[in-house]
Parts: structure tokens; C-alpha cells; sequence
């Protein structure tokens, strides 16, 4: 990749051409008007459930929270819903607790659930929906997608559908006991998909609204906590300073729980800040506490009189910091992502990455930060917009020309340190051009390509909210700059829909910094993930611009890159003719200046294009000298590319066992890369390698894999191809009724998709499966074969027709 000024590399994955011809254990379809499942042969729910029994019963709770006291009538309602012996249903299927932020909404549920979660021994889920965070909150699908693994399902076996995800984790929680806890829900529809179903689960909701669709709909009881009586108050007080303090009067303890309108979170931070403050008379710290109430201007909801006493409590408990913490926290207001470490920490506020670490001790220790992991730290959705008011009124100004914004920082130092993941996971890609790093920003510097790729699935929101605030604060370079680095630091299985909105910040910062070549660099960048997403027309478009912008400038290897692009997308497309005419475009250009690289991308590109026509000789000498080139410069994922072009050759010449080889090879290049792209993509050359060598379990194994991986990422007409190729096994092992299902289910969704090739495909393969049984419905799908491929003029479009000629009449 040159220099902007000279045309970029295309966006990562994307230099390689992508299967599109013909089909790991696979689906049980009955009927395929919903979502289908994959298990081992003829696998069903409760097979699949047996199965999962055999993982360790789930254990996510949360510790249970020091010294709770009082709720005890809450306590005694939630304990009423449990069956008095062990097998009887619950009498309430799912609890909702509601009340004010701070009321100990949390702490109410998982102190309860602790009480009782022997009375459930499958287990317990719990997760933070994180309904009010000023971020996206976590979605049902999200949640699924953490929950079914802890029950047993792989997590490369997880549907990305939400509606197939919730099916199968109701089917697994029929007849299982298990308490889930959703706390911090915003929604009925982040939470109703999460409901088990099962009358031996209890699900316990938290959220600050009442949820009301839940017992309408649902039969959810709701209970609904206010602020604590003042006895409790008291002793909630008392129980948090013992051990600290000398016995303080009872009648300074109330005169403190009203000023923290006797909220648990309030009485916490103020109780912490009294036990930091032995010597000092509770008269005087209430004094403090009175005097505090002008630095927050408002709660984001709630009464204002209980808002004016949390405020004051909190601006009490900041005041009260050393004052390196007090700053760090108010920093921490800015920082746009959901949680953060302590590198991000160091950068925002200048710090030794030690000394950050220190002073986030300190915050954790006055309950104004929680820490969620190893190095993993988090705000209380309240203490958030807090320290975001902190930051607004007592913006940091930079002291001198050597200085810079805090958030400058932070963005930058996420600018650096994905740089450094991007030199380990997309290596043979060029650097974008960086500004010199900030001395304070202290980047992470990565040894290995795992701890690259685990930093990136760590930043995955975090990063993208920085490019918005860098957007935001008009540091338009520095946002464009951030996205683009991200496209290739990124982790490597990430969807293609996840690039969208960063690809269209980053577009839009390019054309506000004036920066013409990033601007096409973008767009062709969107037009990949648009192909990916099964969203031809819009690639076209995307593609088309970017490709007006390079001759705009003068640029042939930009518009060689973008021809590629345009290949690939015709390629998908089974526009064969115009996919090898993109791709010449393309090679001239890069024969023309030497780059040996791009030379070999575009030879394996037109060989599977020259494949997918049936010319096997020109895709064997295109694919040959392509691999041996991968091969010396050290490409990994140019090698597999080319390895499964090669192993498609190999299946039509009859050579299964070399085709094996290839394609074996290519997957195993996919998992060292930890990139579920790929390894989907290639699962398809290694099921089909498998299916003609007859070992149908191992078949249906990487048909099954690659389904699972490409509905994840979203990409459906890859995900019907793995339902042709599952088809296709089954009919080898004369199984029709099964191979029919899902060459149905494939060609209903390339019917959707408006694929008529792998449409008349899959038809092909439901015409043989429906030959005995209903030969008339096999002699309508012959037909409709013929009139899909009428428009096709090459060797295997041909051979196709000649296949179902004769029989269609």
C-alpha cells in the first residue's frame, strides 16, 4: 500500500476472490419454513440437549454484595414464588424489580439469587443488559450469544439468527432449574427473547421503567423498590463503617441517610467515605455533605429531590479524593466507550500506566468505579453521567504548546496501539499514514499475534466510539486515520455489518479533512462489506464511486484496486465474463508497476473465475504460479486462498484426494489466524473434498461448521451453500427425504437473494432427491434449471443443462 496521495491496498480479506461454485455434521430438517439447526447426523433438540448436559451447569453470578442488610419484606416476596419440594414448578416464572437508579435494584436481586441458587441446580445466567449506559445497550441477540456457550452449545455452533438463537436456548431450558438474573434492562424486547419458556426457571429482571408488557404479556410480578425505611437506612450505615468507626448516634446516622435519600448506592459511597474518616465526628462529615450539592446540574431521571441528594452524595465522595483520583475520575467522564483498561486510563490522564492502575484502586475502593475483569473497569450507569458533568464543567484544558486534550490523547493512543495490532493481523497490508505518537499516550506494543487479536476483541466497541468522538470534536484526520487502521486491526471474524457504521464515519471524516484518496479508500471499503452482506447493488454503487474518485486523481492503482473489487463482486454474482475483464483491468495495471503481490491476488482471482466457468487447465495455470508466489513471500491467507481454488480444480479433475490435501490445508491456515471469514469460506472446499472421498460424518461436520460461522457473520448466501453441499451428502448416503429438505431451504433463499446460478444448483440436486417419490415436482424443478441458466454461456452452465435436459421432457 502506497501513501493516501498514491492510492491504498484494498480493505482486509477482500484481496481474495471468494467461493463460488458448488458445495461440518449438519441440520435435522423436518420442516424448513423456520430456522434450521444443525446436529450431528440426525441430531434432534433433545439429542442436542443430552448432549450440552454433559458441560458444567452454568455459574455466572456476580459475588454477592458485602454486608447487605434490610429488604427483608422484598426478600420474603421473592422467596414466596419457590415450590416447597424439589421437582414442583415455580409459582412465578419471572420477577421484575423496579425502582430508581440507586434504589439496590442489583444488589436486591443478586443477594437473593445467592440465597436461593441451590434450589436450582442447572445452574445460573446472569448478564448486565446495561439498559441505561449512554452507549447501545446489549441486545437479546448479544445476550444469547453469551448464554447458549455457558449451557453447552459451542460457541462456534451459536446461530447468529435471533430467532433461531432464541429458539434453541428455550429448547436446552425446557426441562432444566435454572435462575436467570437480566439486570439493568431498558426494554421488553431486550429482555422477553431471554424468557425460558420452562415452568422450573425463574427469571429475575432488573430495570428503572416497570416493564409493564411483561406482565401483561408474560405474567411477570413486579416489585417495586423506593427508598429504604430510615431504621434500615441506619443500619445499612452502620454495617458498611463497623470495624471503623467508634458507635456513632443514632440520631447523626438518620440525619446522613436523608441527606443520601436513604438510596443504597448513595448510603454506600457516603458510609464508604465516613469509614475513610475515623477521627472525624459524623456532625462534620454531614456538614461536607450539605455543602456539596452545586457540582452535578441534573440525574438523567428520577425525582429531583431524591436526584439532589444522590448529587450531593456523590460530589461529597469526589471531594474526598486525593486529588490525582478526583482528576482521573473526572476524566474517565470523557472516555466514549463502554468500559475501559488501564492503558486507555494512562493515556487519558497522562499517567504512568502503574500509577493508573494504582488510582483506579483508589476509585474501586469508594465504590466510584466497579471493577468487571483483569484489567477491565466500568462505571455505575449514574456515577457515568456524573463524572461526564464533571468533565464538561471542569474541562482540562491543555497547560502549554507541548500539551495536548485528554481525549486527544485517548483517541490517539487508540490510534497507535491498533497500529500495533494491525502489524500482527493483517501484516502484509501498508500503514496508514500516523501523526507521531503523542509521548503520553504510551501505546500498547504486541509480542504475538494472539495478544493482538484478544486486544482487539477487548476494544471492539470501544474503539469505534472513539472514532465518533474524534469525529465529534472535529479532529476529522485523526478520526479517519482511527478507522481506517481499525478495518485492519479489527478482530479477524468480526461481521461485515459491524465495519458499516465505522466505514461511514471514517468516509465522512475523509471528506471533511478533503482527503480524495482515503475518501475512495472508504467507499470501496463499504462496498466490500455491502458484497459480503448479500447487498449487490449498493456494492456496485459504492464500488462505481470510488472508482470515479481514483481517475478523478489520476490514479491507475487505486483504480486497479477498485477493479478487483468490482471483480469480486461480479465473481459472487456468477457474471463471469465481466468478473475476468475487472480482474484484467486489474492485473495489467499491477504487472505494469512491478507489484508481485497484487500480480499473484489477481491470477488467483481470475483462476477461480476461469474455474467457476469449468476452464480447469487456464485455472491451473493461474492458481499454480499464484500459490508458489503466496507461498515464498509468506502470505498465510493468500496461500489458503489459492489452496482452495486449487482444490476445487483438483474435485473436477477427479483428484479427491489432493483436493483434500488443499483444502485441509487452507482451513488449518484459518484457525492459526483465528479468522471465522475464512475458515467458513473454506470449510465449503473442505466438505466438498470430504463428500467425494465418502466420509460423509466428517462432510457434514464442515458443512455444519461453515453454516453455523457464515449466518454469525451474516452472510446467507454462503450460508445456503453449506445447506447444498449438507444436501448433497445426505443424497449420497441415500438419504432423499433430507437431501430434499435443505436443497429446498438453499434454493428458497438464493431464490430471495436473487442468485439464479446456485438457485438452479440447488434445484438440480432437489430435482434427484425428489425423482422417486415425486417426479413431478422433479420434472418442475428441471424446468425451472433450464430457465435460470438460459442466460449462462459457459462450459459448466452448459454441462448443467445437458445434466436435466433429457429429463425435463
Amino acid at each position: 500500500m502506497n501513501e493516501p496521495a498514491h492510492g491504498e491496498s484494498a480493505p482486509r480479506r477482500d484481496t481474495h476472490a471468494e467461493l463460488s461454485g458448488t458445495s461440518r455434521d449438519t441440520v435435522q430438517a423436518g420442516s424448513v419454513s423456520g430456522g434450521v439447526h444443525f446436529h450431528g447426523h440426525r441430531e434432534s433438540h433433545r439429542e442436542h440437549d443430552e448432549r450440552a448436559r454433559g458441560a458444567p451447569a452454568p455459574r455466572q453470578l456476580p459475588g454477592d454484595v458485602r454486608g447487605f442488610v434490610n429488604r427483608a419484606d422484598e426478600l420474603g416476596q421473592l422467596d414466596a414464588v419457590l415450590p416447597e419440594r424439589d421437582g414442583e414448578p415455580t409459582a412465578v416464572s419471572v420477577w421484575v424489580i423496579a425502582g430508581t437508579a440507586g434504589a439496590g435494584k442489583t444488589s436486591l436481586a443478586l443477594h437473593w439469587a445467592h440465597r436461593v441458587k441451590e434450589r436450582f441446580p442447572d445452574g445460573q445466567l446472569y448478564i448486565n443488559l446495561r439498559g441505561y449506559d449512554p452507549r447501545e445497550p446489549v441486545t437479546a441477540e448479544e445476550a444469547l450469544r453469551r448464554f447458549l456457550p455457558a449451557l453447552g452449545v459451542p460457541a462456534d455452533a451459536v446461530p447468529s439468527d435471533g430467532e433461531a438463537a432464541a429458539d434453541l436456548y428455550r429448547s436446552l431450558l425446557a426441562d432444566r432449574r435454572v435462575l436467570v438474573v437480566l439486570d439493568n434492562a431498558a426494554t421488553v424486547g431486550q429482555v422477553r427473547p431471554l424468557l425460558p419458556g420452562g415452568e422450573h426457571c425463574l427469571t429475575v429482571v432488573t430495570s428503572r421503567n416497570r416493564l409493564s408488557g411483561l406482565a401483561i404479556r408474560d405474567g411477570a410480578h413486579r416489585l417495586t423498590l423506593g427508598m429504604l425505611p430510615e431504621s434500615e437506612a441506619v443500619a445499612l450505615l452502620r454495617v458498611v463503617t463497623a470495624g471503623f468507626r467508634r458507635q456513632d448516634g443514632e440520631e447523626a446516622l438518620a440525619e446522613l441517610s436523608r441527606l443520601c435519600a436513604r438510596l443504597p448506592l448513595a448510603l454506600r459511597i457516603a458510609a464508604e467515605r465516613a469509614a475513610s474518616r475515623p477521627h472525624m465526628r459524623l456532625e462534620e462529615l454531614i456538614d461536607e455533605l450539605r455543602d456539596g450539592s452545586a457540582l452535578w446540574d441534573a440525574l438523567s431521571s428520577g425525582d429531583e429531590e431524591e436526584a439532589e441528594a444522590v448529587r450531593t452524595v456523590f460530589a461529597w465522595s469526589y471531594r474526598a479524593l486525593p486529588a490525582d483520583a478526583s482528576r482521573v475520575f473526572r476524566l474517565l467522564g470523557l472516555h466514549p466507550g463502554p468500559d475501559f483498561g488501564a492503558g486507555a486510563v494512562a493515556a487519558l490522564a497522562d499517567l504512568p500506566v502503574r500509577r493508573a492502575r494504582q488510582t483506579l484502586d483508589v476509585l474501586v475502593g469508594a465504590h466510584l468505579v466497579e471493577q468487571t475483569g483483569p484489567d477491565r473497569y466500568a462505571f455505575h450507569d449514574l456515577l457515568r453521567v456524573y463524572a461526564a458533568g464533571l468533565a464538561r464543567e471542569e474541562r482540562e484544558e491543555p497547560v502549554d504548546e507541548a500539551s495536548t486534550d485528554p481525549l486527544r490523547r485517548l483517541v490517539n493512543w487508540y490510534l497507535h496501539t491498533a497500529e500495533s495490532a494491525r502489524r500482527w493481523i493483517e501484516p502484509d497490508e501498508a500503514p496508514v499514514p500516523l501523526p507521531p505518537c503523542d509521548d503520553a499516550a504510551r501505546p500498547l506494543v504486541f509480542t504475538t499475534y494472539d495478544q493482538a487479536v484478544e486486544w482487539s476483541e477487548r476494544e471492539r466497541a470501544n474503539v469505534p466510539a472513539a472514532v465518533r468522538s474524534a469525529g465529534e470534536a472535529g479532529w476529522h484526520g485523526l478520526a479517519w486515520r482511527l478507522a481506517a487502521v481499525w478495518y485492519d486491526a479489527q478482530p479477524p471474524s468480526a461481521p461485515a455489518a459491524d465495519w458499516l457504521p465505522v466505514g461511514a464515519l471514517g468516509l465522512g471524516a475523509a471528506r471533511r479533512a478533503g482527503d480524495r484518496p482515503r475518501e475512495a479508500w472508504f467507499l470501496d471499503s463499504l462496498g466490500t462489506a455491502c458484497r459480503r452482506l448479500n447487498r449487490p447493488e449498493e456494492s456496485r454503487a459504492r464500488h462505481r464511486e470510488a472508482l470515479a474518485v481514483w481517475r478523478e486523481l489520476g490514479d491507475a492503482r487505486g483504480e486497479a484496486l477498485s477493479w478487483n473489487l468490482l471483480g469480486l463482486l461480479e465473481l459472487r454474482g456468477r457474471r463471469l465474463a465481466e468478473a475476468e475483464r475487472a480482474f484484467h483491468h486489474a492485473l495489467d495495471v499491477f504487472r505494469e508497476v512491478g507489484d508481485e503481490r497484487w500480480e499473484s491476488i489477481l491470477l488467483a482471482n481470475r483462476g477461480r473465475a476461469r474455474w467457476d466457468a469449468g476452464l480447469l487447465g487456464a485455472a491451473a495455470d493461474d492458481v499454480g504460479p499464484a500459490l508458489a508466489a503466496h507461498r515464498a513471500g509468506g502470505r498465510a491467507a493468500s496461500v489458503g486462498d489459492a489452496l482452495s481454488v486449487l482444490s476445487a480444480v483438483h474435485l473436477d479433475r477427479d483428484e479427491p484426494g489432493p483436493a483434500l490435501d488443499a483444502a485441509r490445508e487452507a482451513v488449518e491456515i484459518a484457525l492459526e489466524l483465528r479468522d471465522h471469514t475464512l475458515e467458513a469460506y473454506w470449510l465449503l472446499a473442505l466438505g466438498a473434498a470430504e463428500r467425494a472421498l465418502g466420509a460423509y460424518g466428517p462432510a457434514l461436520e464442515s458443512y455444519q461448521r461453515s453454516a453455523v460461522l457464515h449466518r454469525r457473520l451474516g452472510d446467507r448466501g454462503r450460508e445456503a451453500l453449506a445447506w447444498h453441499g449438507t444436501g448433497c451428502v445426505y443424497a449420497r448416503m441415500e438419504r432423499p427425504e433430507d437431501a430434499a429438505a435443505f436443497h429446498r431451504r438453499a434454493a428458497a433463499a438464493h431464490r430471495e437473494l436473487g442468485d439464479a446460478w446456485h438457485e438452479a444448483l440447488a434445484l438440480e440436486g432437489l430435482a434427484a432427491a425428489l425423482d422417486a417419490a415425486h417426479p413431478e415436482e422433479s420434472h418442475h424443478c428441471r424446468t425451472e434449471v433450464l430457465r435460470l441458466t438460459a442466460a449462462f454461456d459457459d462450459p459448466r452452465a452448459r454441462e448443467l443443462r445437458a445434466r436435466v435436459a433429457p429429463e425435463s421432457g
